[in-house]
């Protein structure tokens, strides 16, 4: 079977929320353990012998080091909300390959991870990231030609740019390739006139291209915390330990860990203030900012002070209409992902992996997320059901 250069060759080959998240946990969780999930959302037969491979590269990743100049970076760029002691701690991390478990049934791919958190919490999107190359690379799909792929991304610059949408790049863990990702990055930066460009939230290639690395949490801190306090206070302890740990720094909350209703009723004075704003994931983007306008306004703050970043599902269009829709009514934002790093030709893995279980006062509970869109749930649907009750939520729609 044909074997493949490393194909994740930094730590830093991630998205800075799972390093802001991995400071967090280390501050505030760390005996607490967890496990996660690989979920496929639509159906995809992998390579015979993908599983060996996988496990092969993972081997490859076991000596990646934070280098010198890299803690540098850190130190340089990220010191305003990244501690001393949390940098140090980096340098030291390696990829601890008996963390994944690996199963391959015919062309299924069952995949697990389980460890204590502040370890297992970087494999997420590195993993997909290299399960996506991975997969593209032994099915045997190209992309499309490099001056094609530069023509598609200037063509995508250009229309950001004359909207005025403020956008980043999120789109490592579903990319069609490192080169491609680089690429996208790259253009993005180079381009004359990139007023719209925020940023990248991949680590590695902000580094590379000198852009502003983006990034704060996702939804197992929320989920972790569900599982610590109970599902009537995830939402005011996930805020209120970001806050303990960031001090008005890294200020974007994700909103629909258990829908965007039930987070709104957590979301008093005090939070509405201490952020800068939310993060949309789910449900009808138009209905989710009316409803945050609405919010800030019953709570006599400006909408147009704080923003909302979106970030579900977006292309260049979807991005430029909403943006349109709420100038002068609400700050925004855009957080576009697969769009940019895998509209290479091919068709995408649509793939996820999620916390399942943590592990609290000497026993495991199930962590679920009851999404805005009910296609998004995961987690035990008994648990989502007890979720759901807890919550008096009877009925999730997707709008």
């Amino acid at each position: 079977m044909k074997q493949y250069g490393r194909i994740i060759n930094s730590i830093f080959d991630n998205d800075l929320y799972k390093f802001t998240q991995q400071q967090a946990v280390t501050q505030m969780f760390p005996k607490t353990q967890v496990r996660y999930s690989f979920i496929l959302r639509s159906k995809v037969t992998f390579p015979i012998g993908f599983d060996v491979e996988l496990r092969r590269q993972l081997s490859l990743m076991a000596d990646l080091r934070v280098t010198p100049t890299e803690k540098e970076y850190l130190q340089d760029t990220c010191s305003s909300y990244m501690k001393p002691t949390y940098i140090d701690f980096l340098s030291g991390y390696c990829y601890d390959q008996s963390e994944v478990g690996i199963i391959q049934k015919g062309g299924d791919l069952e995949i697990s991870i389980g460890g204590y958190w502040y370890k297992t919490i970087l494999w997420e999107v590195t993993l997909m990231a290299l399960i996506s190359e991975l997969y593209f690379k032994m099915t045997g799909q190209e992309p499309w030609d490099k001056n094609t792929r530069l023509k598609n991304n200037a063509e995508k610059h250009q229309k950001l740019n004359i909207s005025g949408a403020k956008t980043a790049d999120f789109g490592t863990r579903r990319r069609f390739s490192y080169e491609v990702h680089d690429e996208l990055v790259g253009s993005m930066n180079a381009y004359a006139a990139s007023n719209f460009f925020q940023g990248t939230s991949n680590v590695h290639l902000a580094m590379k291209h000198g852009v502003k690395p983006i990034g704060t949490m996702a939804h197992e801190w929320v989920m972790v915390m569900a599982c610590i306090y109970g599902y009537r206070m995830a939402n005011e302890m996930a805020m209120k330990h970001w806050v303990d740990v960031y001090k008005g720094n890294l200020g974007i909350i994700l909103t629909d860990t258990f829908t965007t209703e039930e987070f709104l009723h957590n979301f008093t004075m005090k939070y509405a203030k201490l952020y800068d704003g939310p993060r949309h994931d789910s449900k009808d983007p138009y209905v989710w900012g009316e409803n945050f306008i609405k919010h800030y306004r019953k709570l006599n703050i400006n909408p147009l002070s704080k923003t909302g970043v979106y970030s579900d599902g977006l292309n260049t269009d979807k991005a430029i209409a909403i943006n349109e829709y709420f100038k002068g009514k609400f700050g925004s934002s855009f957080g576009i992902g697969t769009h940019f790093t895998n509209d290479v030709g091919v068709t995408p893995l649509n793939m996820v992996i999620k916390v399942t279980q943590a592990f609290v006062n000497e026993r495991w509970y199930d962590c679920v997320k009851l999404s805005d869109d009910p296609i998004k749930h995961t987690g035990n649907p008994e648990e989502i059901k007890l979720c759901k009750d807890t919550l008096k939520i009877s009925v999730v729609e997707s709008k």
